[in-house]
């Protein structure tokens, strides 16, 4: 079922985990974080319609390696106190025919391989990605950035706002936004052939409440906006879109 999650949707979904888990000081230690999530988010970026579908909440760390939904599986090549470098492979999502109009047919998801850098500096936490898709009918690089600053109101409550964007090449907004000669014939919208640039910007808040220390409760709301060649996409009917996350993880 991961096909039919947005970028933006997972993104909004590991915000709750992985933050949260960066705020706390025991961070560098090795942690199992397990859970469920469920999820209110377009159909695909851009769609006129919504879904609410549950997912797991999976977030390891053992020694430099590495697996959740944010940065995929993989190792970090820098384990540091306030520098992550790492290094891995992750999915990344397409859309299915049935949520695309009809013509257009669906756009499988695939692999990707992700190379990331998380920072701390005082209160304020960055990263960096650039994921290179290698499989399925998504092809092209995206490069996103994410700036938060968590703070807690008390021992318990952890409150995440942050800001993030998408820079996109002219082979991925082709796969996902793009509308071919055939697909305009079938759908009987014009032919599309955008190019690279910003795709979107987004903005987030999360509050994570611990329940004791093994289990946690989660929110995340977020609002997405496309920008450029994407917005401009036939296929995108509302550029502005909120997505919603539930959770409940438990940590080992």
């Amino acid at each position: 079922m991961t096909h039919a999650l947005t970028p933006i949707a997972l993104l909004c979904l590991m915000t709750a985990v992985s933050l949260a888990a960066k705020a706390n000081a025991q961070e560098r230690t090795n942690r199992t974080v397990v859970g469920g999530a469920v999820i209110y988010a377009p159909a695909y970026q851009g769609a006129e319609d919504y879904r609410v579908l549950p997912f797991p909440v999976i977030d390891l760390k053992y020694g430099r390696f590495f697996a959740n939904s944010r940065r995929g599986i993989g190792a970090n090549l820098v384990d540091g106190d306030t520098v992550d470098v790492g290094a891995g492979v992750t999915f990344v999502p397409g859309y299915r025919r049935r949520d695309a109009p009809i013509g257009i047919g669906r756009v499988s998801g695939g692999a990707g391989a992700r190379v990331s850098a998380d920072v701390k500096a005082g209160m304020v936490m960055a990263s960096l990605g650039a994921t290179k898709v290698l499989s399925g009918d998504l092809d092209g690089v995206l490069v996103d950035a994410t700036l938060a600053m968590p703070f807690r109101p008390t021992d318990r409550l952890t409150v995440i706002p942050s800001v993030s964007t998408t820079w996109a090449d002219g082979a991925y907004t082709r796969s996902y936004f793009g509308v071919s000669s055939t697909q305009a014939v079938a759908s009987g919208l014009p032919a599309y052939r955008p190019g690279g640039g910003i795709k979107d910007v987004s903005a987030s808040l999360t509050a994570s409440y611990r329940l004791n220390d093994r289990v946690s409760l989660g929110a995340t709301g977020s609002v997405s906006k496309l920008t450029g060649d994407a917005r401009k996409s036939p296929i995108v009917f509302d550029p502005t879109q909120p997505s919603a996350v539930l959770l409940v993880s438990y940590r080992f």
